[in-house]
């Protein structure tokens, strides 16, 4: 009875939340962008809600029982991005005014790239990202609650996308604030539980294989090969954290660059937190139940075996807020670039009025998309999952290597950005091909097995070499455009470092505990 009625409670201020956000007359800004009036809290909240999925649950900790903390390289990576972001990106973004990433990628390339971003990223949403999370979600709500698939995640789709839908963006990013919240909590309960359960840290180190407490593997290491974890990491993370636009949409909703700074800084402290309380109960799982636990299932078994009546209602409304704050993040960026890189490009002069209700209406349409997806998902197996992870770093080198540039030289053309997209484009396409052709139908590729082979965290360092180099070379040879076409949007001196002394400090403290945690679990 006591479950029930906190999960009810949950619900109903994830909709009071939502109800209060919609009630307001709304322009295109206030919308999409919730009018620019986001403070840093709730926008480091809302970046850290929107990262935490039901994958990350499952994955971390299925991870974590499989092969240690290696996987948290993930999670320390992100913090060094966030930096990035907001030291050289945010100030970039804020500056040109824009509401999405391929809007900003246009005004320094042109259309073509624009087009291409806005393709490459829906594409992502729908297949990747919903994909992801529902199969993820679907996986905790069977093992954990026992609750029928398909009607958990129709009735979970339709009411992120209720809120979603009238609230715009403000609505999901003080959802994904109270959701923050609620999820650290009851991760950090569980982790507790689990800590005392297998003896404390000294029972995991005597229970586990002493690799498992070390993130520096080999160079030849299938899945964490340190060149892979240390500098491809922040290769995918600059993509993932600064240029995509789920992500950088929190920031451009801030009150201003101070807020949007402070909010990338503060969800970098955040990031710390994961390996703690999404990869260690992993470990915990293992060294309790070393004979049952078998990755996947880590994280479900803590739940349904350690948690009391009441502590259960709390991690069950906690697993539902990491599944629906990235639900409702999706579904508004979706909602984003469709309304303002294809409808307004087609219909320049649409009112503001009629833009808001476009967006509306396409968000509709994405749920609906997702509910139809619903049950091809449930038919995925844990190796799909696996592939519908990796897609993504496939696509990441290129588009990183593109906006790198970009800011940082002022020599870069429009030519040579469009050409990078695309030859990197059908790189990580290829690889992925070949994925699914060796590891899923199981074909012999000759030759071509070694590619397969290849860590994709090493594969995505020479893709973005090799962008960097494209770049590097069709702009020696291009002409760029006059300024007046293209907003020069490139570095001025100092201009995207001035920052004030508390950040700093900040920034130093934070980036040396990521260091020491590495060096540590070295």
């Amino acid at each position: 009875m006591l479950d029930t009625v906190i999960i009810g409670a949950y619900f109903m201020v994830v909709f009071a939340i939502g109800y209060y956000h919609s009630r307001k007359e709304r322009n295109s800004k206030d919308y999409f962008l919730a009018g620019g009036s986001v403070g840093w809290f709730a926008v480091g909240a809302s970046l850290f809600a929107t990262n935490i999925s039901s994958e990350h649950f499952i994955g971390l900790a299925g991870s974590g029982a499989s092969t240690g903390l290696a996987v948290g390289c993930y999670e320390w990576s992100a913090s060094i991005c966030l930096f990035i972001l907001g030291w050289l990106f945010v100030p970039h973004y804020l500056k040109s005014k824009v509401y999405t990433m391929p809007e900003f990628l246009e005004l320094r390339f042109g259309a073509n790239c624009r087009w291409y971003l806005t393709i490459i990223s829906l594409l992502a949403y729908v297949f990747t990202k919903i994909s992801v999370s529902l199969f993820a979600g679907g996986i905790l709500i069977r093992e954990v609650f026992g609750w029928d698939y398909m009607t958990t995640a129709i009735f979970l789709v339709i009411a992120t996308g209720i809120y979603t839908v009238f609230g715009g963006l403000a609505a999901v990013i003080y959802t994904d604030l109270f959701q923050a919240i609620l999820l650290i909590v009851g991760a950090i309960v569980l982790t507790w539980l689990g800590l005392d359960k297998a003896g404390g840290f000294e029972g995991l180190r005597s229970a586990l294989p002493p690799d498992f407490f070390h993130m520096i593997k080999p160079i030849d290491h299938p899945s964490y090969p340190w060149l892979g974890t240390t500098i491809g990491t922040l290769v995918l993370g600059t993509w993932y954290w600064c240029t995509d636009q789920v992500i950088v949409q929190r920031t451009l909703a801030a009150r201003g660059l101070k807020d949007a700074r402070k909010g990338t800084f503060f969800c970098a402290a955040l990031k710390i937190l994961p390996v703690f309380i999404l990869v260690l109960p992993g470990l915990c799982a293992k060294a309790i139940w070393p004979n049952e636990v078998t990755g996947d299932n880590a994280y479900p078994l803590l739940v349904t075996r350690l948690l009391p009546p009441g502590l259960m209602g709390l991690m069950v409304a906690a697993l539902l807020a990491a599944l629906m704050s990235s639900l409702s993040s999706v579904f508004n960026s979706c909602s984003t670039l469709i309304t303002m890189d294809i409808y307004k490009k087609i219909n320049p002069t649409a009112s503001e009025k009629r833009l808001v209700n476009v967006g509306r209406y396409v968000t509709i349409g994405v749920v609906l998309v997702s509910i139809l997806w619903i049950p091809l998902i449930r038919n995925l197996n844990n190796e799909v999952y696996q592939y519908l992870q990796s897609v993504q770093a496939y696509v990441g080198a290129p588009i990183t290597a593109v906006f790198l540039t970009g800011i940082l030289w002022r020599g870069a053309t429009a030519a040579a950005a469009f050409t990078t997209l695309i030859v990197g484009g059908l790189l990580g396409a290829s690889r992925f091909a070949l994925d699914i052709l060796h590891n899923a139908m199981k074909m012999d590729l000759g030759v071509l097995n070694k590619v397969v082979d290849f860590s994709f965290l090493n594969f995505s360092i020479i893709v973005f070499v090799l962008c960097v180099a494209i770049m590097l070379g069709v702009s020696s040879v291009t002409a760029r455009k006059p300024l007046h076409l293209i907003a020069d949007l490139t570095i001025e001196p100092g201009g995207a470092i001035a920052g004030s002394k508390s950040e700093i400090i900040f920034t130093v403290v934070v980036l040396s505990a990521v260091l020491g945690l590495w060096i540590h679990f070295a």
